[in-house]
């Protein structure tokens, strides 16, 4: 095969593997999200046959990140790298499947374990889920390695956030609110029987995926006095040592990173958790319209992460959209705490500016992390960035739920926390935004292509 048709085939594999790559994090993110917008269902262990009350829920959501937390992501990401994505992939891609099969038989089991079983089912979807992500960010830097980078982490995330759309909007529909219905097994768990159907058709797709990384590694191995192609299929001539933890690990700039992320991802991954108990109250609106308020979250990012990824792309400058999007998630939750109650208008315009703050943010923050450290820990890296996520999200989405689930604490003492935590990130991005401009050489600020 001549230089040109290889070069030819590996940018249109790129976007096909891309396709096949987005599927497993839709059904990913709408499984995580399916009671974000019908979370009502558990204030009361009286509203459903299952019995889970608000800490309970919590309880149930912190549960995604145990594992994460206590040495999966690290262990995952050393595998990634050691064994590549689509050995080490495949194991997490199908934990994450389990996980969920498991979440969906304990909610139809109605036992008094129900909440235990469904907890250790989380715990190993969240695994699966975050290090499925690792190989999907991985496999992404290394297909569009030299390209366009950006717009191709901004388009998996806009496709993959549009799961959580799909669900923050489908819920309400599979699970009516009804005043004074007691919700049946059945009821509780149709939102999840949905998405175990999401969860297989992302297994298919990710096979397809893996022949599709196999076939390029062969053609790589072809051509391999062509340093054009080698970059194309991103393979690096260093390889993976135990040790490059430790370097990872005392980088300033991945502690930077990693402390943005947590904080950032926090204040709105917690929050779409606890959304129904937060909105509804808060504003005055029904359930359905209040899982089409928060709905705008990721139906902004379908459109906005990829134009942002562009623009960073293009134009560079990514610690200053990781500034800005980190203060506009900082307005929307002062709104959302101190606005006038009752009046929908804004709670709608809290969403307009957290859903343009989670789409720069990401935007500008993943495609940074390939250029702080080697490409032959690029796996491992992912993975350490989101174990600091995961404990964060641990810790908070507990907390979110100690905060409503006591006596006397409404919708606005939780959201007190969550600006906090807001505040905390626009002070972590003008730290990394300072670094940068100290060191050029890293090339953060500079387009991508």
């Amino acid at each position: 095969m001549a230089n040109t048709s290889k070069k030819g085939f590996y940018r249109s594999a790129a976007w096909i593997a891309l396709a096949c790559l987005v599927v497993p994090m839709f059904a990913s993110y709408y499984f995580d999200d399916m009671f974000s917008s019908i979370s009502y269902l558990f204030e009361n262990a009286s509203l459903t046959q299952l019995g889970w009350d608000a800490a309970g829920y919590g309880l149930y959501a912190s549960g995604y990140s145990v594992l994460c937390v206590f040495g999966g992501l690290v262990i995952g990401g050393i595998l990634l790298d050691k064994w590549g994505v689509r050995v080490s992939g495949s194991v997490f891609v199908g934990m994450m499947a389990a996980g969920a099969g498991m979440v969906l038989w304990a909610l139809l089991s109605g036992a008094s374990w129900s909440l235990q079983a469904a907890y250790v089912g989380v715990m190993f979807f969240g695994l699966g889920s975050e290090i499925a992500g690792t190989a999907v960010t991985r496999s992404i830097a290394k297909w569009f390695k030299g390209g366009p980078m950006a717009l191709a982490m901004g388009l998996q995330l806009a496709i993959a956030r549009l799961g959580t759309a799909f669900a923050l909007v489908l819920s309400p529909m599979l699970v009516k609110e009804q005043a004074g219905h007691v919700y049946t097994l059945a009821e509780t768990a149709r939102p999840a029987l949905v998405g175990m159907g999401l969860m297989a058709l992302g297994l298919i797709l990710w096979a397809v995926f893996v022949a599709l990384d196999a076939r390029a590694d062969r053609h790589s191995r072809l051509d391999r006095e062509s340093p054009e192609m080698a970059d194309q299929v991103g393979h690096d001539e260093d390889t993976f040592r135990f040790k490059d933890v430790l370097g990872v690990l005392g980088n300033k700039n991945f502690w930077l990173l990693g402390l943005l992320c947590v904080l950032f991802y926090s204040s709105i991954i917690a929050f779409k958790k606890f959304a129904g108990a937060i909105l509804i109250p808060r504003f005055d609106i029904p359930a359905q319209a209040a899982g089409w308020m928060v709905s705008m979250l990721p139906f902004s990012t379908v459109i906005f992460a990829p134009l942002f990824g562009m623009l960073v792309d293009k134009a560079g400058k990514g610690t200053r959209w990781m500034v800005v999007g980190a203060v506009l998630a900082l307005i929307a939750h002062l709104l959302l705490a101190f606005a006038p109650a009752g009046v929908p208008f804004w709670g709608y315009l809290a969403m307009v500016f957290l859903g343009f703050g989670y789409s720069l943010v990401p935007a500008a923050l993943w495609p940074s992390v390939p250029k702080i450290v080697p490409d032959k820990v690029l796996g491992t890296t992912f993975a350490l960035i989101y174990w600091v996520q995961n404990l964060g999200l641990l810790s908070f989405k507990w907390v979110a739920g100690v905060i409503l689930g006591k006596e006397g604490n409404g919708p606005v003492s939780v959201e007190l926390m969550f600006v906090g935590l807001c505040v905390a990130a626009v002070v972590v991005a003008l730290v990394f935004r300072r670094t940068a401009a100290r060191h050029p050489e890293l090339k953060l600020d500079l387009p991508n292509s």
